[in-house]
């Protein structure tokens, strides 16, 4: 299930309202009385289970952030916390007292979120630095690094703050569709350029002016409503070197060469959350739950999965010959990287888990919208 917040057409006086849901029918519907029996579990790569943990429940786009062997989670009711993924310790725990709308994003040692009431708050191991109001509701977790907090809203403004004193540094603003997509965004860097995903284009930026170096469409609107014509590029990308691929919302997985500035390709898909892979093979999940897989070099289809037809999927991590992907269920499900077989599948705490998996160090993270941290050792 997608949400999507509608608001105004004028930017100056942005205005979105977070409880108007738009249900689209690939994540409902009566399809989903399709979903196949998966049969018993005959496990084939090895997965233990490390620890557990909680943050609180999970009812915004949740991206887990990891640096080094730490991962930086949060829940809805304003809890924030750096843990270590060796052994499921919190490094540091903090309640902000508010309603998150994004988080979390960390350098390892600065951590900022954004709140419902639209604030950017910002945090120094675990102890809060400063908190600056922001335009328009924020759905993408901040990017830190260089000490600069970056920060994209859903009016597509994109702005920098000085990390330790909430000084606004740049902002940039440009217009956009009249919906926005409940889903974290595209912010980060690669060598010294910001990259942030705007409408259906890839775009570098110069991360001490907001300068536009370049800007790249991965997919075009198309359609004759504001729904068919979200493309808006979300979270979850799969680099190597100045190659980015991306997904656009419903519309397409493309790759891009950042150094250039160039479209390497761009293929027609049809799901709403990021990808993963590697040198040679790219991984997603379509909203109606089919698993595919794309050669890297020119984009051409290897192979699709159909056996997790209809099961609301979270984007996939590569993890040696596995695809790991979540479910509506909370199940984890072990996919072979050669054909999508199945490998393995282990349970959570029965809720759906809410944002990709993530491999810090060596440990499996995931998150359930119960808030249950969950750490896994594959083997």
């Amino acid at each position: 299930m997608i949400s999507l917040a509608f608001f105004s057409r004028t930017l100056r006086q942005l205005t979105l309202s977070l409880g108007a849901l738009l249900v689209l029918a690939a994540c409902s519907g009566p399809e989903k009385a399709k979903q196949l029996d998966l049969g018993p579990n005959t496990p084939l790569v090895g997965v233990r289970s490390a620890w557990s943990s909680s943050i609180g429940a999970v009812n915004f786009p949740l991206e887990i952030r990891t640096v080094g062997n730490l991962i930086f989670v949060a829940g809805s009711d304003g809890s924030v916390a750096a843990i270590d993924a060796r052994t499921g310790g919190d490094l540091w725990r903090v309640s902000l007292n508010v309603k998150l709308s994004a988080g979390v994003g960390s350098d390892g040692r600065y951590a900022a979120v954004v709140s419902r009431d639209n604030e950017l708050i910002a945090l120094d191991g675990g102890k809060e630095l400063w908190r600056q109001k922001l335009g328009a509701v924020t759905l993408t977790a901040p990017f830190v690094a260089g000490a600069r907090v970056f920060v994209m809203s859903a009016d597509r403004s994109v702005a920098a703050f000085d990390v330790v004193t909430g000084r606004k540094l740049w902002q940039q603003q440009r217009t956009g569709e009249a919906l926005v997509l409940g889903r974290s965004g595209i912010v980060m860097a690669i060598g010294d350029t910001l990259v942030t995903g705007l409408s259906g284009r890839l775009v570098g930026m110069n991360p001490l002016t907001g300068k536009v170096r370049w800007e790249t469409p991965v997919a075009s609107s198309r359609g004759t409503n504001e729904v068919e014509r979200l493309v808006d590029l979300v979270s979850g990308v799969s680099r190597q070197g100045n190659q980015l691929c991306v997904r656009a919302f419903q519309s397409a997985v493309g790759c891009v060469d950042t150094a250039k500035g160039s479209l390497v390709w761009s293929k027609p898909a049809s799901g709403s959350t990021g990808v993963d892979g590697d040198e040679s093979d790219v991984f997603g999940t379509e909203s109606d739950g089919r698993v595919i897989a794309w050669r890297r070099s020119d984009g051409e289809r290897l192979w699709t999965s159909e056996r997790l037809r209809f099961r609301n999927l979270s984007g996939p991590i590569l993890v040696g010959r596995s695809i790991v992907i979540g479910d509506e269920s909370g199940t984890l499900h072990f996919l072979s990287r050669q054909d999508g077989a199945p490998l393995n599948r282990i349970p959570t705490d029965g809720s759906p888990i809410v944002s990709t998996p993530v491999l810090a160090g060596q440990t499996l993270v995931v998150v359930t919208q119960r808030g249950g941290i969950f750490g896994f050792k594959p083997e």
